[in-house]
């Protein structure tokens, strides 16, 4: 028996962050990545459930991080049934990389701790745990993910991430802002930094870091936000999978600020 479905518009919310209309949008965007010609493990199987269950199952599951025998049974379907949907649907919710960016755009980079049960690419981190360093950049302007690097093992700093995952080269060209923990990397805009001998920074100085703290807090406020989705907050699932997941995550991030 199922207890949860897209027909009923009182679950999306709840269970997805996203309107109704939000939804009924995301579920076309599937079905022109070819959402509806994917069978059931194998050719000429049927799924059980349609193209927009399909959808809610992979977002609950996301903002919720039910194991998949708790998962399964709120769609009527076996917990293996609801292993293949998010395997497969999954991937098709990935953020699409933007095509052309504006000349000006600045964006925002940091990263974030994912803990991972999966400990072939996690590593022992400051938050006690087996972690993935993952990094995210928004839009200073619009608050939007505009590209996210591959993960890293926890134990390794923002500023040899923001380059080893891949996201330096995606942000190339655009003004980049960030914390001081990404010193050493001369393309990025970072905070002042005391003098050495202890002295007190300039007025002007001061100032400028006041007005790009409150810049930077931004990003700060996405990781927040996709870390709702609880499934970013104790990651189960193989450690391999994690780019399409919180790339799909990012995705319905941008959806739930752009409104």
């Amino acid at each position: 028996m199922q207890v949860i479905s897209a027909a009923g518009p009182e679950w999306i919310f709840p269970f997805t962050g996203l309107q109704p209309a939000q939804f009924r949008r995301l579920v076309r965007l599937v079905a022109e990545r070819g959402g509806d010609a994917i069978a059931d493990g194998r050719p000429g199987r049927q799924w059980s459930l349609d193209l927009a269950d399909r959808v809610l199952l992979v977002a609950a599951y996301w903002r919720t991080n039910l194991t998949m025998r708790q998962i399964g049974p709120l769609f009527g379907v076996s917990h293996s049934a609801a292993h293949r949907v998010i395997d497969t649907v999954g991937p098709l919710l990935a953020l699409t990389p933007g095509r052309r960016r504006r000349v000006e755009q600045i964006t925002i980079v940091d990263g974030t701790l994912v803990p991972t049960r999966d400990h072939r690419l996690a590593a022992p981190s400051k938050n006690y745990r087996y972690s993935i360093n993952l990094q995210v950049a928004i839009d200073a302007h619009t608050r939007l993910v505009v590209a996210l690097g591959d993960p890293q093992p926890g134990n390794r700093n923002d500023t040899i991430v923001y380059r080893s995952s891949g996201i330096d080269q995606k942000l190339a060209g655009r003004p980049v802002m960030a914390d001081g923990a990404y010193r050493g990397n001369p393309e990025v805009i970072i905070p002042y930094r005391k003098p050495a001998d202890g002295s007190e920074l300039p007025e002007w100085k001061a100032d400028l870091n006041n007005h790009h703290r409150t810049v930077r807090a931004q990003v700060e406020h996405a990781l927040a936000r996709m870390k709702t989705f609880k499934l970013l907050r104790d990651y189960r699932r193989a450690a391999s999978t994690l780019t399409d997941t919180a790339s799909g995550i990012a995705h319905l991030h941008n959806i739930i600020v752009a409104g």
